[in-house]
């Protein structure tokens, strides 16, 4: 008979759980939660006791869960939702805060707006610490499934527990190198480019590309790359041109030179996306007003750093 029970249970252990099996390694769940690789094993042991269940198998030169670990994975983020509901009832005090949150964001959001926010952050919260992941083709279950707390990104995940609100919006411009080609000013010239643009995995055009295809404005590709940040390789040296948000000129894309696109685009929107059961958190709250107090400034610096 198992000398543990369910009162033996803390978060320590379901948090364990939940590292062991969003890094696939004892050694990176360690990493992770700072710990040694000895205190990860004790702590599984001791899981494993509790619960009666292996909980992770081998496979290949890693270790995989079992399906009841999986079903336990579940449980365990609810009831540490609870639990750091229930010890943040009292008055919320970022100088107190120890914590990692994770924000999934594109190349264009990271770095337009993600440095500023911890700087902004760890000038109230030393203890706070951000993870930043790529957010790609943005889901729900990122958010549901705890792999980030925060997406930003310009096409929010449905569901009808996923909230989001607004940031701001962007417009589009004709990125080009200046010293290879002349402005693409006309709609034929336009037409008649090369162009480089982004193509997320598995298969996802910008909206923009969809929105133009969709009104029959058939434009050449030449080279599709996963991110924004593949394409000043492509365009330097090159005769052909990209059409991309503004903002881009500010950091990845600056010292390209930029027109108006010749065909009536639409605006590119920006939002914060989280999971109902974070509407009132008040850390969370806290952290959305953080991001939300820096969206100015941001786009104030990113102008500045456009180059005339």
């Amino acid at each position: 008979m198992s000398d543990f029970d369910h009162l033996d249970l803390d978060g320590h252990l379901l948090q364990l759980l939940l590292a062991v099996i969003e890094e696939g390694s004892i050694t990176r769940a360690a990493q992770r939660l700072g710990v040694t690789q000895s205190a990860v094993s004790h702590l599984l042991d001791k899981l494993r006791a509790i619960v009666g269940d292996p909980l992770f198998v081998k496979s290949g030169r890693g270790i995989v869960p079992t399906a009841h670990a999986q079903l336990l994975a579940g449980r365990a983020r609810h009831l540490l939702d609870e639990m750091h509901r229930f010890s943040s009832a009292a008055a919320f005090d970022p100088a107190r805060l120890s914590t990692r949150f994770t924000i999934a964001a594109n190349d264009l959001q990271r770095d337009l707006l993600l440095p500023l926010l911890l700087r902004q952050v760890r000038g109230q919260a030393p203890g706070f610490a951000l993870r930043v992941i790529s957010s790609g083709i943005p889901t729900a279950e990122m958010l549901r499934d705890e792999h980030c707390q925060l997406i930003i990104t310009p096409r929010p995940p449905a569901g009808t527990d996923i909230l989001q609100k607004r940031l701001f919006e962007d417009t589009y411009c004709v990125f080009y190198d200046s010293a290879r080609r002349a402005a693409p000013l006309t709609v034929e010239d336009y037409l008649a480019a090369d162009h480089v643009t982004v193509l997320y995995e598995p298969r996802r055009r910008l909206d923009l590309d969809d929105v133009l295809a969709e009104r029959g404005i058939n434009r050449r590709f030449v080279v599709q790359v996963p991110s924004f940040a593949g394409i000043g390789p492509f365009l330097h040296g090159s005769t052909m041109i990209a059409t991309l948000p503004s903002l881009l000129r500010a950091h990845m894309l600056r010292g390209f030179a930029i027109v108006p696109v010749p065909v009536e685009c639409p605006p590119m929107p920006m939002y914060m996306v989280w999971h109902l059961r974070h509407q009132g958190d008040p850390m969370h709250q806290w952290l959305r007003q953080q991001l939300e107090i820096l969206v100015a400034p941001a786009l104030a610096s990113a102008a500045a750093h456009m180059p005339v």
